[in-house]
Formats: C-alpha cells, structure tokens, sequence
C-alpha cells in the first residue's frame, strides 16, 4: 500500500520553502542533560514561515525538550537560537512570547475549577477586562472552527475540548511561530479532524511557521512539509514530506526495519496494517471462545454516576475470555473512560457487577482490581497513570509494594535492583531509579 501523503488531502502548506526565504527561527547546536542522559545532542533545526515541519521520533527521543528549549521551558548546556539573523536568549516563556512564539503542550496546564476565559487569561499583566477576553476567546474559537463556549467551566471539558481551550490561549496573542506537541495523544479521530482543521488554517491562510512534535508517522505524513526524524537526542534523517515513505521513517525512527503485525501498530501506521490484518481476520476468532471457556473478566450490568449525577455506565456488560482482544469504541463521552476508571477501582460500581475469575469484585475499592490482576493503562499517562513528584522506581511498584516489604521496612535496596532490571529491560529513558518522574 503507498503511503505517499496526499497534498490535497493534507493540512500542510504545500510546495517547498523559497531558497531565499530566511527561516522564522533557527536552533544550532542544542545540547540538554537531565544528569547521564542527553536528550538533546547537538541538534540543529530550521522551521519556516508558511510550512509545518514534522519532528518524529519514539517516547524519549529528545523531540519534547529541544522545544521546550525553543519556548524557554528548558535551558540549554549548549547551543544557540536564531531569529531574523540574530542571536537571542530565550531564558522563560515570557522571552519566547516576545519573540512571537508560542506552544500547545501535549498536557494540559488548565485550572478545572475556572471557566475557559478564566484560564485564557490567566498569567495576563494589568488590569483584567473580563468582556475582552470573553469576546478575544469567542472571536478566536470562532475564526478557527474550536466551537468553545468562553463561560463553560474546564473541569467539565472534555481532553479534546482541553485542547482546543489550549490552542485558543496559544493563538489569542497571533504567535509568528506555533508549536503543538504531540496534539492529539489523548484525542479521539475525530477530535484529531478538528485539531488539523485549525491547524490547516493557522498554515495555508496565516503563513505562520509550525512545529508538529508525534511519534505517530500518519499524521506526520498528513501534516507536514518536511521532517526530522530523531532518536536517542540526535537527529538522524531530514526528509521531504512528499517524497517519504512510512516504513523508510519508521526505520530511521526506531534504527531496524519495523515488523507491520508489531510494532507499526504502535508507530501509527493503521493503513500500513489494514491489509495485512484483513487477510486472516477470519483465521482470528478466540479458540477460548468455541471451547466454552469461561471469561476471565465479566461485566455484569454495570451501572456509574460521576459526582454530579451524570450517568456514566447504563447496565454495562462485557466479556473477556483468555486469548481475546476486546475492542470498545465509540463517540467521546459515551462511557470508555468509566469503564477503563471501573477497572482502575477509580469510579465505584452502583449496580451490577464485576467478577475476574470467577470471583465477585468489589469494584471501587482501592487496590481490589490490581490485586485481583488487572492492569489499566490510562488514556492520560499524566493525570492518572504516575505521581509526578514521586522516583521512577517509586512509581514502578506503587501496586507492588508488598512485594518488596522486609519485616515490616520497604527493602530500598531491592527496589532499585528491581527497578534498574525494569528500566534496562524496557529501554526507559531516565537519569536513573530515583530520578524524578
């Protein structure tokens, strides 16, 4: 199957940057080390007014912290940042704001407790016009098809409506140079339709420069005019968007040719498998399924409200038998997230009920479903997947502290050979056991 972006079709710019056209920012020689890691090595990198350019590479890569050096989140050990020919320093966001450049952050840094003007204006010096901001939020979620009610109170958004808040704080102040890192992580396609929409507009009608941070080589593709792909804090490959192809990125992204049936799944390249996955989608039925085998999990009429009243699960039931992948999909807000929080003992079970192996759950009860040996990966990593002021190794075995207990003391000791085995195992790029997350 090609996977030659469609121009057409795509959101970028289109067509190649004029040889004469100066870039919009130039970053040479970026160095970063967060103690034995360095994630970001001598990095050089040009954006230009009117095209996006795609940085890609895995989880760790170094693409997250070369711009937040760029926005002034991070500083340097090395390296220096160009604009119009000049050298400047870009030492906090406050620099980078005023030098035209602004950033839609993979996680978001809203107040739920605020409304959507309320967090728009948050950090603004002088005096606070509320009906200036609530008419800039309307005029801009308007302009660029966000669909955003500047009165509507955060906490009750959902991440795709998040992020929208977030693009509208990034653009409200007509950025020269936007950066989105990695936009859609927590959205849904369609809400990822959406973000690309305004993305299409802030290129093709502004002329801004954009830099599309994703590990994902579909949307890489979609999006963007030119490419650099990075691994381990270096950059390995730059490429033309309308001359690259999926599995010679994939291959520059991960250094070994990538298995379609593996890891392609995980890169993002869901045309790539469709046809390799359609052939023996027949062959694929649960031998656990035809020989009776009872579900290993059993969802029984399951009935949620969140804290307001708002019904979340109506008489819910599913089956999961050893050897089954179980797919749930559906439209944003229809119940996956309560079911995944069902399973975290996050959201308490009114009605119904939850059985693994046979044995009755009580759901809602910390610690009931990991003890019972059910894992939950959660669509926000950030929010509910890590304690963010807690060690790596503290965050490893969270559930499996008993693990680890030595008449009654926490053997540290062995936590961090556990830990390290862990890190070395799965290729975790950290400083080490006790760095912070």
């Amino acid at each position: 199957m090609s996977t030659q972006p469609d121009a057409a079709a795509g959101v970028a710019g289109g067509g190649e940057a004029p040889a004469f056209s100066p870039p919009a920012v130039e970053l040479h020689g970026i160095t970063k080390r967060f103690g034995a890691v360095v994630a970001c090595d001598a990095v050089d990198l040009a954006l230009h007014n009117g095209r996006v350019h795609g940085i890609l590479g895995e989880n760790g890569a170094g693409k997250s912290t070369l711009m937040k050096v760029l926005i002034g989140l991070v500083l340097p050990d090395a390296g220096t940042i160009t604009m119009r020919g000049e050298v400047c320093q870009i030492r906090d966001p406050l620099d980078a704001a005023s030098h035209g450049i602004a950033m839609v952050h993979q996680h978001d840094s809203l107040v739920d407790a605020l409304t959507v003007w309320e967090n728009v204006a948050l950090g603004d010096a002088g005096r606070l016009d509320p009906r200036a901001v609530r008419d800039r939020v309307a005029e801009v979620s308007e302009h660029y098809g966000l669909d955003v009610e500047p009165d509507m109170r955060v906490g009750d958004l959902t991440a795709g409506m998040r992020q929208r808040v977030e693009i509208i704080k990034c653009l409200r102040r007509d950025p020269s140079i936007v950066i989105f890192d990695e936009p859609t992580s927590v959205l849904t396609p369609e809400e990822s339709d959406y973000l690309f929409a305004a993305l299409r507009r802030v290129v093709v009608e502004e002329g801004r420069a954009v830099a599309l941070v994703s590990h994902k080589l579909d949307e890489i593709l979609r999006a963007t005019d030119e490419i650099t792909i990075m691994r381990r804090g270096r950059v390995v490959e730059r490429a033309e968007t309308r001359v690259a192809t999926a599995a010679g990125l994939a291959r520059a992204m991960v250094g070994r040719p990538v298995s379609l049936r593996g890891e392609a799944a995980a890169l993002g390249l869901v045309e790539e498998i469709a046809e390799s996955l359609s052939a023996d989608t027949d062959a694929t039925t649960s031998a656990s399924a035809t020989t009776g085998e009872p579900p290993v999990l059993q969802i029984r009429d399951a009935t949620v409200h969140d804290r307001y009243g708002h019904l979340l699960l109506d008489r819910c039931s599913i089956d999961v038998r050893r050897g089954e992948i179980v797919g749930v999909a559906g439209v944003e807000g229809n119940g996956q997230r309560a079911l995944a929080d069902l399973m975290s003992s996050l959201e308490h079970l009114e009605a119904g009920e939850v059985i693994v192996d046979g044995v009755p759950m009580k759901a809602g009860k910390a610690g009931e479903m990991a003890m019972a040996g059910v894992a939950v990966i959660p669509e926000d990593r950030h929010d509910s997947g890590v304690v963010l002021n807690m060690t790596v190794e503290e965050n490893l075995f969270l559930v499996a502290v008993e693990d680890l207990h030595s008449y009654g003391w926490l053997d540290r000791r062995s936590m961090r050979r556990r830990a390290q085995a862990l890190i070395d195992q799965y290729d975790i790029q950290c400083a080490g056991p006790d760095a912070p997350m």
